[in-house]
């Protein structure tokens, strides 16, 4: 883990030289734009207390058909999901915390609810706000990769208590553009945004992620939010603790 030393923001301050060739600012929610806290002492508990409502009364939705696709698939994968129902499986999914397109898109909708009754507010750190007005006034654009749906991303930045966010953010994007650890996701969102991959910065507090995001051109920063999980920092790595660092 890091702390907030001299020889880490000197780095940091050296690596935004590049500022005047960034068109496009590509940020990761969990740990990044958001307290992790949220999404696990929130949303997750959320979804899990009402997934079952969902799958009762929307026996057709897309969602619960991709969900039975991924699980038809598990065996051929080595996996070892339990017997039982579509709802035991979902649990399953949650239990272990799996990126499965079809899990996130039940917990898009599933929240969607709670933020539409107002049980659920989109929380983001009190830097990201005026950051994102910044950027924008500087022309670049700025957009959402997570691997949460998109729609479970536009709830979260449209009920902030900052306001609605999303007419500040120019895309959002989740694992249907790619694997966050696969540097070919990255190329392709950056001509997603109009920008060649060396015109975009990403910012998340995933190492891995910024590897990806580097081997694929970008240029990358990771992001140390209070509560994040441990880094083992090398010294050429470049981190930020908030947006005010970057630009």
């Amino acid at each position: 883990m890091t702390g907030a030393g001299g020889p880490h923001r000197a780095s940091v301050a050296r690596g935004f030289s590049r500022a005047n060739v960034t068109r496009a600012i590509l940020l990761d929610i969990e740990g990044t734009t958001t307290p992790i806290s949220f999404v696990y002492e929130v949303l997750f508990p959320y979804a899990r207390a009402h997934f079952r409502d969902y799958l009762r009364d929307h026996p057709g939705a897309e969602a619960i058909t991709l969900l039975e696709r991924e699980w038809a698939a598990e065996p051929a994968a080595n996996q070892a999901p339990p017997a039982g129902g579509i709802a035991t499986y979902v649990e399953w999914l949650m239990d272990r915390d799996r990126k499965s397109p079809g899990l996130k898109s039940l917990q898009g909708l599933v929240w969607q609810s709670g933020y539409r009754d107002g049980t659920l507010k989109g929380e983001v750190f009190p830097d990201v706000p005026p950051a994102l007005e910044r950027w924008r006034k500087r022309g670049i654009k700025t957009a959402i990769y997570s691997s949460g749906s998109v729609l479970a991303q536009r709830l979260l930045f449209s009920t902030t208590a900052f306001g609605d966010l999303t007419p500040l953010l120019s895309g959002f994007f989740d694992t249907s553009s790619g694997p966050k650890m696969s540097p070919e996701s990255y190329a392709r969102i950056a001509g997603a945004l109009e920008c060649s991959a060396g015109e975009m910065l990403f910012v998340s507090d995933v190492k891995a992620e910024i590897d990806a995001a580097r081997v694929a051109g970008c240029d990358a920063v990771l992001c140390i939010r209070p509560a994040n999980v441990p880094i083992h920092l090398q010294p050429t790595d470049r981190i930020v603790h908030t947006f005010d660092e970057i630009f």
